[in-house]
């Protein structure tokens, strides 16, 4: 791997709390607080933000990996920087709305690699990615319950649209039953499990691969599995179908289908 030198025709920026990486068409950003286990804040949520739409606007970037160490891919948020917040500042201020933000707008698939904890924000931050990929000694689960208070950044919702309503109940109430890895495969949390030291570039291998398709189909086909969670059925099929029928005015979809009909590998130019 390579660090990027250039986003989007800037000069990349230096972070104290992340590490930023391409590799071909993919990039990697590595949470980089080994001494908190890389607990979040907002400080690097900021940082990880403005990689990530960095990256987003990069035409020679076609999808991103994101991961910790092999301790922790992040064992939750830095309670010390919130344990005296208060309401009315956290309501005025919109507390945690930006841990959200880019990853929602996100346009290119995002792959989360974790290995070890992935508790409470961290267990959200994967969840806010689009694929997971664990190490096999990852841990996933939702603790703030043990802090008097619940989950905030997406806990309650995404994993209950992941592993049903009974088992995440169990997870939220008691703040102690965690997902191993397999738990996480088996519940359809993430996809796939790989020895920790495989992980990432596992994740990196992956992400080539979509990064090889033409651009626009794959920001088009993530755009209507996402769809998928907010519309009823009926119209998310109409949402589907009037994005597949777009992609014929792509330069991609007609390489693509001249490729098959001619028994070649197609070379997509991502329009």
């Amino acid at each position: 791997m390579t660090c990027t030198g250039s986003v989007a025709g800037t000069a990349a920026p230096t972070y104290s709390m992340i590490k930023t990486e391409t590799q071909g068409r993919v990039a990697v950003v590595t949470l980089d607080r080994p001494k908190a286990l890389n607990a979040l804040c907002s400080e690097l949520f900021h940082e990880v933000n403005d990689a990530l739409a960095r990256f987003d606007s990069d035409d020679g970037i076609g999808a991103v990996v994101l991961t910790g160490s092999e301790r922790a891919f992040a064992a939750g948020a830095d309670i010390k920087e919130m344990k005296d917040a208060e309401f009315i500042h956290n309501y005025k201020t919109n507390f945690l709305g930006h841990w959200v933000e880019q990853l929602s707008r996100m346009r290119k698939p995002i792959i989360a690699a974790v290995n070890g904890y992935a508790l409470g924000g961290g267990c959200e931050l994967a969840m806010m990615c689009d694929i997971i990929y664990a190490g096999e000694k990852a841990v996933f689960g939702q603790p703030e319950i043990n802090l008097g208070t619940i989950p905030g950044a997406g806990g309650t919702q995404r994993l209950t649209r992941a592993v049903g309503k009974s088992k995440a109940m169990e997870m939220v109430l008691t703040g102690t039953v965690n997902l191993t890895a397999q738990e996480a495969l088996a519940s359809g949390l993430v996809s796939a499990v790989h020895p920790p030291e495989e992980l990432v570039a596992e994740a990196i291998k992956t992400a080539a691969k979509i990064a090889a398709k033409g651009a626009v189909s794959v920001q088009m086909a993530k755009e209507a599995v996402n769809q998928a969670y907010e519309l009823s059925l009926s119209s998310g099929l109409h949402f589907e179908r009037r994005l597949f029928q777009a992609t014929f005015a792509t330069k991609d979809q007609k390489e693509g289908m001249a490729a098959f009909a001619e028994k070649r590998k197609p070379k997509f130019v991502h329009e």
